[in-house]
């Protein structure tokens, strides 16, 4: 997970709501919860490693009689979080480019802001160029993606390390540091909300950081031992992004200029015009050159994970079209999802052009389902299947339900901070349309578990048998698709269970 650029997506949000004291305050309470949450997807991903993972997760988590209507649900939840997930950074990296015209004070026909419709076209522009790219690289044949992995982490640590090391200097050189008693103790409300809320808000922030790291997940019928290594994929990421995105964190607080400064700053990304202060015009074209690589593989990577997840539910025939979005190419790699992860964040991109609101409330929409599927899991494990997946590799015993109790509370508690409007009184321009797509998607998921016959998916026997399986001892260092799964007749073996 590209945490560098993850802190500094939203990391003026969370000086917004609460101030330096709420961001570094919350970022501790979301590692300790986000971790746990990890546990709790590790234990269900080792007995059940599968592509599609989350929505199977779930259907096996509420357990035979009500596994179908919850996978329906989380199946659209999921697809959504993640195609939406990928346009979202596309945008995200066309302001770190766009914000150079503010570094280097060039005039832009009717002015930089978003109630420029040319202002609008332009990143539009840059955005769809963004995800062609993006879509690109996942058309290289398999046995170069491990090289692209490899280039992005990578990436990432010179980023971070130049953060750590290049940025301190420049700032010490020019406009100061903060002191330890502005980040640790200064209080700001920038969105208007009653101060406990405004707070409370931060948790966009800290825990959006770190929402994403079931990705292993869906790549799991990709892994060699995937019983071990995707679970221990999902922990090692959020333990990873977590700890490192708090001390790049910590690093802001101290290297950013007073908060009076900081908002006043007019680039789309303010990030770019700070490096400029401290590290010089040249310095933030560099800066601003790592940050737009990093994302850009990192969308790649997310599409990587988010294509995998939309061939698993088409192959199970969740979505319209499922017949040709679950076929793969000769080298096996589902091709014609990557297509779909294409048109539909182009689509979705072009919402940039007649409102922004319309467009960063679809992108608000792509962290909620997520998030309710993380808390969803926990609940249907708590109250629906307590005692089973005990052969886990990473089973949690006794722990298993304080683990569930406070992922559910915890998701729960962001999950409303997600579906909240981040700036207060409420109006048109700034109400949080993210509830309403959630609702959506959740009435398509609800049409589709009543109108597709259970015959064509998962049926009773087959949530039965995968139970069956995921209670059996796991075997040893292979790919999960070729021992975990035991050999059926063609038409009794559950198709979440097979590789195409």
């Amino acid at each position: 997970m590209n945490f560098i650029g993850g802190v500094r997506s939203g990391f003026f949000l969370g000086l917004l709501a609460g101030g330096p004291a709420a961001v570094w305050s919350s970022y501790i309470i979301s590692m300790i919860f986000m971790f746990i949450t990890a546990a709790v997807l590790a234990e269900i991903c080792s007995a059940l490693p599968l592509s599609g993972s989350i929505y199977i997760w779930s259907a096996e988590s509420a357990g035979p009689k009500y596994a179908r209507f919850f996978g329906f649900i989380v199946a659209w939840w999921s697809t959504t979080a993640w195609m939406t997930f990928a346009a979202g950074n596309c945008q995200t990296t066309a302001n770190y480019i766009v914000s150079q015209l503010a570094v280097w004070e060039i005039d832009f026909p009717g002015g930089i802001g978003y109630d420029n419709v040319k202002w609008r076209a332009l990143i539009w522009a840059i955005s769809e160029g963004v995800l062609l790219l993006s879509i690109a690289i996942n058309y290289l044949p398999p046995r170069l993606y491990s090289a692209v992995f490899k280039f992005s982490v990578a990436l990432y640590a010179v980023d971070f390390l130049l953060c750590v090391i290049w940025l301190p200097i420049g700032v010490s050189k020019t406009y100061g540091f903060r002191s330890a008693k502005e980040v640790f103790t200064m209080t700001y409300n920038g969105t208007g909300a009653p101060a406990g809320w405004n707070w409370i808000l931060s948790f966009l922030f800290t825990a959006g950081t770190m929402i994403g790291f079931d990705a292993s997940g869906h790549i799991a019928e990709e892994t060699k031992n995937a019983s071990v290594v995707a679970g221990q994929g999902i922990i090692t990421s959020v333990v990873a992004t977590g700890v490192l995105g708090f001390a790049t964190t910590i690093l802001f607080l101290f290297c950013t200029p007073d908060l009076d400064t900081l908002f006043a700053l007019e680039a789309p990304q303010p990030f770019v015009q700070i490096y400029a202060l401290a590290l010089g015009k040249g310095g933030s074209v560099f800066m601003t050159i790592i940050a737009t690589l990093g994302l850009i593989l990192s969308t790649s990577v997310a599409i990587v994970a988010a294509s995998r997840l939309i061939f698993a539910v088409a192959r199970d025939g969740v979505l319209p079209l499922s017949g040709w979005i679950g076929q793969v190419d000769a080298q096996k790699q589902p091709r014609n999802a990557v297509t779909v992860m294409f048109v539909f964040g182009a689509f979705i991109l072009c919402t940039i052009l007649p409102s922004q609101v319309a467009f960063t409330s679809l992108i608000s929409a792509g962290g909620i389902p997520t998030t309710a599927a993380y808390g969803l899991i926990a609940l249907l494990r708590l109250t629906m299947t307590p005692n089973d997946f005990t052969n886990s590799h990473f089973y949690l015993g006794r722990w298993r339900i304080p683990f569930y109790i406070s992922a559910v509370l915890f998701n729960g508690l962001v999950f409303a901070v997600q579906i909240s409007p981040f700036f207060f009184p409420t109006d048109a321009s700034t109400f949080n349309f993210a509830c309403v797509i959630l609702g959506s998607v959740t009435i398509f998921g609800i049409l589709s578990w009543y109108f597709v016959p259970e015959e064509k998916w998962l049926r009773r026997d087959q949530v039965l048998h995968q139970l069956k399986v995921a209670d059996e001892p796991l075997e040893g260092e292979q790919s999960y698709a070729s021992t975990s799964v035991p050999e059926l007749p063609e038409d009794t073996a559950p198709k979440s269970k097979r590789v195409d």
